[in-house]
């Protein structure tokens, strides 16, 4: 049995996510590969104002400038909490009052 091929394809779902506190969230969420590439894709259901023909806007984003951002993310974080920490060590009076 040969390995599906998923290039240049992909797939929305649903977002269940979305609700009242997020409107603008996007209707459709998934992935899609292109040309081995593997992206995000969003999908917001939307009305032409001239025509009133209902249409789909897209959005996409790499992922893996999504997860080097998220990692980025999580290592300045590492680093505020780490001096932080060294602040409130380097604040101990260790002498001893008598």
């Amino acid at each position: 049995m040969s390995d599906f091929d998923n290039t240049n394809r992909g797939a929305l779902f649903k977002n269940k996510d979305k609700d009242a506190n997020h409107p603008n969230w996007s209707d459709y969420q998934g992935s899609i590969n292109i040309e081995g590439v593997e992206y995000y894709i969003d999908a917001w259901l939307k009305t032409a104002k001239n025509s009133g023909q209902k249409f789909m806007s897209l959005g996409v984003r790499p992922k893996e400038e999504y997860a080097r951002k998220n990692t980025q993310s999580r290592a300045d974080h590492m680093q505020q909490a780490g001096e932080a920490a060294a602040e409130a060590v380097d604040d101990f009076d260790d002498s001893i009052p008598f």
